[in-house]
């Protein structure tokens, strides 16, 4: 049977072909899954995914990664600049055996104190996934998910007391503004993110924030 670390290998070369690939894998293990995040612990370019036994392993493009360090760079200087006490946790593993769960959000965070599971979870998708983002991080117990997505926001609130009103939506309810993050007007944070440089955006963002 062929391991998932040589189905990386096999697709290395693809992975580097197209600036941002997707491996796909079903039927595999809890301790599998556990297995190759271990011998990727040191190598913190891919993105796993893990749900109900299905693997995603995302290789992301520098669109990506420019899009989520430009996202990650604001937020944190929002926070700063309104002394919103929070633990950034960037893209570290969160996941739960009991739930076959596990995610490597591209950014995430903490509000006030810290956590063992982020409040805020953020995903940049530029080419569509297979694994259910929303399933995945309901059972993790991640309160807001935001995704970027076609160069805007969507949000997502966990509404823990009815989950059953939001049953396609894995318990989420589809937000306009940050229940988490209120007073942050999410339309000038996406104006700011599209703003190709960043000295610019930063000034613009905190001439924003600071009117």
């Amino acid at each position: 049977m062929v391991s998932l670390q040589e189905l990386i290998e096999d697709n290395k070369e693809n992975f580097a072909d197209d600036p941002e690939e997707r491996l796909i894998v079903s039927g595999v293990s809890w301790e599998s899954y556990e297995k190759l995040l271990a011998k990727l612990e040191d190598n913190s370019h891919y993105r796993i995914t893990y749900l109900d036994e299905i693997l995603e392993i995302v290789s992301p493009s520098q669109k990506h990664e420019t899009v989520k360090s430009r996202i990650g760079f604001l937020l944190e200087f929002y926070f700063f600049k309104k002394k919103i006490k929070h633990k950034p946790m960037g893209s570290t593993t969160v996941k739960n055996r009991l739930k076959k769960a596990g995610a490597e959000p591209d950014e995430c965070y903490c509000i006030g104190e810290p956590k063992d599971i982020p409040d805020l979870a953020i995903e940049v998708t530029i080419t569509s996934g297979s694994i259910k983002k929303l399933e995945t991080y309901s059972k993790l117990g991640v309160k807001e998910v935001w995704f970027w997505k076609n160069s805007g926001f969507s949000l997502y609130h966990l509404r823990e007391e009815v989950p059953s009103r939001f049953a396609q939506t894995y318990g989420y309810e589809q937000v306009l503004s940050s229940v988490l993050i209120p007073n942050l007007n999410i339309g000038f944070l996406t104006e700011c993110v599209l703003i190709p440089d960043q000295i610019e955006a930063c000034e613009k963002f905190e001439e924003g924030i600071t009117r």
